[in-house]
């Protein structure tokens, strides 16, 4: 009775509000959309089926554009990270042990602040008249401020900084297990230290790459606020997108065709995760 518990209580849990809210989206993006209230047909008839939200996102420019930008940014923005977030997990799971639960702690901190305000006070940064402006134009760097806000190069500076954490925690997970006699062996067989890394450290932390890229890419896709408040209008992507056909057009059967694309684009990235996990499983 007890394992039956431990096991059914997430499974209600997924069921209620994952599986039946998307159902339900689901439907919605099956109906035409109408000037009332609630903003679209019955989907319990089936009478009022069509596709036509879906043909929107293949033949619309915005939202192929939108998807577009999505995917490449958050592709980036998660190579980004890890290359960042690497170097940072090594050094930790390679520093003493008494430092370590130090280190894990300094990486979860940002994560005591509200992430809102940590946006804003990126905003306040890149502005024109911001820290980072003054501070070059100060020291004679430039002579006028960079355009460092509003465009993709701060969604890509607020993504990599939100969702850094991410990265390395999983990383660290998998590095700090990895058994150190390994190397030792790879060196007494003659390995250079960078020889053993990529064919023994780096082929074994696969797993918590596969996991932090995971984490980041993910949320990423799908991320409103970063984008809303740090890019520009000339970088749309999905997520702001589909703020903009829920609240400002009231098209919901659109938003929730592009919430059902989006889920779907999703799907390639865990299974190959999950590929990974059962392959590192195995050996």
């Amino acid at each position: 009775m007890m394992r039956r518990l431990f096991i059914g209580a997430p499974l209600v849990w997924l069921l209620a509000f994952f599986a039946a809210p998307f159902v339900i989206v689901a439907g919605i993006s099956l109906v035409p959309a109408l000037d009332a209230v609630p903003p679209f047909a019955s989907p319990l008839n089936p009478a009022n089926w069509t596709l036509d939200s879906y043909r929107l996102l293949i033949h619309d420019d915005l939202y192929v554009a939108a998807f577009a930008n999505a995917l490449r940014i958050a592709f980036t923005a998660t190579a980004i990270a890890l290359l960042i977030g690497y170097p940072m997990a090594y050094a930790m799971a390679r520093a003493p042990e008494r430092w370590r639960g130090l280190l894990v702690m300094l990486v979860i901190v940002p994560f005591w602040t509200s992430f809102l305000i940590r946006v804003y006070a990126w905003m306040l940064l890149l502005r024109p008249s911001g820290l980072i402006n003054s501070a070059l134009m100060g020291l004679g760097i430039v002579a006028e401020p960079l355009p460092l806000d509003a465009g993709e190069f701060a969604v890509h500076l607020g993504l990599v900084y939100s969702y850094l954490p991410f990265m390395v925690l999983p990383l660290y997970a998998t590095l700090e297990r990895l058994d150190p006699a390994l190397l030792e062996a790879a060196h007494d067989l003659g390995a250079r230290p960078w020889n053993a890394f990529l064919r023994v450290t780096l082929p074994l932390s696969l797993p918590g790459i596969a996991a932090g890229s995971l984490l980041v890419f993910i949320p990423s896709v799908g991320e409103f606020i970063i984008p809303d408040l740090l890019g520009g209008a000339d970088s749309p992507m999905i997520g702001k997108i589909l703020w903009t056909e829920f609240f400002n057009n009231r098209d919901w059967p659109a938003a929730s065709a592009l919430a059902v694309g989006l889920l779907a684009l999703l799907l390639a990235p865990i299974l190959a995760f999950q590929a990974i996990e059962k392959r590192a499983a195995s050996s």
